[in-house]
C-alpha cells in the first residue's frame, strides 16, 4: 500500500469509551462538529466492549454497554460528512477496572483452564465484525488493538487474525501498543502502519523519540500515535497516562506539555502525526473548562495550540 500517511494524521479520538446511546444525539453531533473545527483531518472512532474479568475468555461485543452498529455506522457518516478521515478503533475493556494490558492466561494453552486460543477465538469476532463495518463504511484505517502488552507475544494468534481481517477489510491496517512497546512487538510485518500510545513524560520525549525511531528504521513501515495527550492538571505533565492522578485543573500544565510534545515530534519527520486523546461524545458546557481536569482540550488553552499546530503540519505537507 504506497502512499499510506503521505499526509499527516492531524487526529483526534472521539466518543470513548461507546456507551450506547451516546453516539446519536444532538450533542454527539455538535461534539463531533467542534472537534473538527481544531484543524482535526482524521478521527478515532473509538469504542470498548467489555470481559467480565482480566481472564474471561467471552467479549460480549453485541450486548450493552457497547455502541450499536447503527450508532457506529452513523458516527462514521457524520465524520466524513465532516471531511474527516476515519480510523474504527474497537477496544477491548475489562468490566472489574483491570487495564486490558493485564489480560493474560498460560502461554500455552492447558486444558482445564482458561486459554489463549479461547480468548482469541471471541477476540476475532469482535475485530473481524468491526472490520466488515469499516469496509462498508469505507474507513480510512482499521485498529486491530489497543495496548494489549500481555497479548501482544502471541503472535500466531495475531497473525491468524490480522489474515482474516483482511479478507473483508481492504484498508490499511494498525496496532496501537502501549508506551514503550514499539521495539518489542514482533509482528509488525504483518500490518500496514506501527502506532503506539505515546503517553511520555514531557522531559522524555528526545529519548524515548530516539528509541522508536530506531525500531521504526528497522521495519520501513509509516509510524504515527495513535494516542497521545495529557489531562489539564497538576502532575500531569510528568505522568501523563496516569488519568486517576490527583490534582488540581490546570489550563496552563496541559498546554506545557502540549508545546513540547508537538515541538518533539514534529521535528522527527518520520512521525506521521497524531491521534490525540480524546474528545467526548457529550462535552463539558465551554464555561466549564476552565474547571475540566480530564485530557480534552476544548476550550482550554491547549485546544488552541493544536489547532495552530495541526493547521501548520497539514500546509506544510500540502
Amino acid at each position: 500500500m504506497s502512499g499510506l500517511l503521505s499526509e499527516p494524521v492531524c487526529g483526534m479520538t472521539w466518543g470513548w469509551v461507546g456507551t450506547r446511546g451516546t453516539w446519536d444525539t444532538p450533542e454527539a453531533d455538535a461534539s463531533m462538529r467542534a472537534m473538527a473545527a481544531h484543524g482535526v483531518t482524521w478521527t478515532a472512532l473509538a469504542y470498548a466492549a467489555e470481559q467480565a474479568t482480566p481472564f474471561s475468555t467471552e467479549i460480549p461485543f453485541e450486548s450493552e454497554p457497547t455502541v450499536t452498529d447503527a450508532e457506529i455506522v452513523r458516527a462514521i457518516g457524520a465524520a466524513h460528512d465532516l471531511g474527516l478521515k476515519v480510523c474504527l478503533k474497537p477496544v477491548v475493556n475489562v468490566a472489574d477496572g483491570t487495564w486490558r494490558a493485564h489480560i493474560g492466561f498460560f502461554d500455552q494453552d492447558v486444558p482445564g483452564e482458561p486459554t489463549w486460543s479461547q480468548w482469541f477465538a471471541s477476540y476475532h469476532r469482535f475485530i473481524v465484525h468491526a472490520a466488515r463495518i469499516a469496509e462498508a463504511e469505507g474507513c480510512e484505517m482499521l485498529c486491530i488493538g489497543c495496548e494489549m502488552v500481555r497479548a501482544d507475544g502471541q503472535e500466531a494468534h495475531w497473525r491468524r487474525l490480522i489474515a482474516e481481517v483482511r479478507a473483508v477489510y481492504r484498508g490499511p491496517i494498525t496496532y496501537n501498543c502501549d508506551k514503550y512497546q514499539e521495539d518489542r512487538v514482533t509482528w509488525w510485518d504483518a500490518v500496514d502502519i506501527m502506532s503506539s500510545s505515546g503517553y511520555y513524560p514531557i522531559d522524555e520525549w528526545e529519548t524515548q523519540l530516539d528509541r522508536i525511531e530506531r525500531a521504526v528504521a528497522s521495519t520501513g513501515m509509516p509510524f504515527f500515535f495513535m494516542e497521545a495527550g495529557c489531562p489539564s492538571r497538576e502532575g500531569s505533565p510528568a505522568r501523563p497516562n496516569d488519568w486517576s492522578l490527583v490534582g488540581a485543573p490546570s489550563g496552563d500544565e496541559q498546554l506545557r506539555y502540549y508545546r513540547a510534545m508537538f515541538d518533539a515530534v514534529r521535528a522527527r519527520t518520520w512521525v506521521r502525526g497524531l491521534m490525540l486523546w480524546d474528545w467526548p461524545a457529550r462535552l463539558y458546557p465551554l464555561a466549564d473548562a476552565a474547571e475540566n481536569d480530564d485530557y480534552c482540550p476544548y476550550g482550554k488553552p491547549a485546544g488552541d495550540h493544536l489547532t495552530a499546530q495541526y493547521t501548520a503540519w497539514a500546509k506544510e505537507s500540502a
